[in-house]
């Protein structure tokens, strides 16, 4: 007992849960502007799943306002072009090209960015004792008195006192529990995903290609010059998929079997039978949190709040979930470290639950929209419903991925007000 108290009473000024997109990016906005923080990581390492994921203009904003993206860019190829295509028909229904320019007159930014690797160059920027790896979080208590400091319990029986507690600890949050923030819900559909190698190079285009219809959406796009990511989202029924996701041969055996059914290029066959895909998590289903729950949600509460997949969990339709935690990042960055290095006639505690609050206010309506929006796109793509499928052929793939531009052009700010 007095092992635990001395370890309470030692304590961390910020503490942040997940060692995630959305969690690195805090604590290196934070360390930017020369405040510490603690980030608590469950894995023995950093985490490398997820594969990749598309990164646009906004992402690299707040890349560029955390003094990484220049390292981004050099590790990934600039994707040119951007075309959705039926794969009933293989009649291209939207195609967009990437060379313009954006507002401002900055070129317009679309990467496919390996996760890992932008998971180590986030880390490498960081203070070496920053990551403590092997810490679950297990519960959260409030310290009696004082000033309102957390207690944090971990797995091993320990446990650290924080004066603010920042939960970037993806779906199944801890933080977000305690919160009170509504459960996850399943979108209907799942998804699988695959990084596709060659050694010597692919020749493939640096175009981000998608297919819709007979009730799945799938896409490609080249990460650099040897890794191609992909992605098979599908609404799953007892008719075709039985069994599919219980090895990661059947489940690339199902999507095979679909593709090869359907109007999409031979290069698309090949990359999806090069990649490995895990018997661990050979699929995975689709979740979204309610956007109308965080309309008054608790976002933050006191010296408590979260970001990133657990604040606004969201089907990968925009593929906006790892940009919007960058921006998280920054904003969350900005708002409390400037209230940890604030003075005035308020106390510390009082400075921290306000900063905490200003970053609620600005990122609840954009989680929102984003969520919504994402289940939207994804329902109107993937579905078989002839009157949709007629429509979306004819006019909605034009307005839905204005859409998809409109929201990928926020501009979360730099790490100064």
């Amino acid at each position: 007992m007095a092992n635990m108290q001395q370890q309470e009473e030692s304590g961390e000024q910020i503490v942040i849960v997940g060692a995630g997109l959305a969690g690195l990016a805090v604590a290196l906005g934070l360390h930017r502007k020369g405040v510490r923080s603690v980030v608590l990581e469950s894995s023995p390492a950093l985490r490398a799943s997820g594969f990749a994921f598309g990164t646009w203009p906004n992402a690299f904003r707040a890349l560029d306002a955390l003094g990484v993206g220049d390292k981004i860019r050099d590790l990934h190829l600039q994707a040119q072009v951007l075309r959705v295509t039926s794969s009933s028909t293989g009649v291209v229904a939207r195609e967009l090209d990437f060379s313009g320019k954006q507002g401002g007159g900055r070129p317009f930014e679309f990467r496919c960015v390996r996760r890992d690797v932008l998971l180590q160059v986030l880390e490498a920027e960081l203070p070496g004792d920053t990551i403590r790896y092997s810490s679950k979080i297990v519960s959260i208590d409030d310290e009696h008195g004082g000033d309102g400091a957390k207690i944090i319990h971990l797995a091993d029986g320990s446990a650290l006192r924080a004066k603010a507690l920042i939960g970037c600890d993806g779906i199944n949050s801890v933080v977000s529990r305690w919160l009170g923030l509504a459960k996850p819900s399943h979108s209907g559909r799942s998804a699988t995903r695959g990084l596709a190698h060659y050694p010597g190079g692919h020749a493939l285009q640096p175009k981000f290609l998608q297919f819709f219809g007979h009730g799945f959406r799938f896409g490609y796009v080249p990460c650099n010059a040897d890794d191609v990511y992909w992605f098979y989202t599908w609404f799953p029924s007892p008719d075709d998929n039985e069994g599919v996701d219980k090895s990661g041969a059947t489940m690339k055996q199902y999507v095979l079997t679909k593709l090869r059914s359907s109007k999409v290029p031979a290069e698309a066959l090949d990359l999806v039978q090069r990649s490995e895909i895990s018997d661990d998590a050979p699929a995975a289903p689709l979740r979204f949190r309610s956007p109308l729950s965080l309309l008054f949600a608790d976002i933050s509460r006191g010296n408590v709040c979260v970001a990133g997949d657990a604040l606004h969990p969201m089907t990968p339709d925009l593929g906006q979930g790892g940009c919007a935690a960058l921006e998280d990042g920054v904003v969350l960055a900005r708002c409390l470290g400037e209230a940890v290095l604030g003075t005035g006639g308020v106390t510390e505690k009082e400075r921290v639950e306000s900063g905490l609050r200003k970053y609620a206010g600005i990122r609840r309506w954009r989680s929102i929209e984003l969520i919504g929006t994402a289940y939207t796109v994804g329902f109107l793509q993937q579905s078989d419903n002839a009157v949709v499928s007629f429509l979306r052929e004819k006019v909605l793939a034009g307005v839905l991925v204005k859409r998809l531009l409109k929201m990928s052009s926020h501009d979360c700010g730099t790490l100064s007000s």
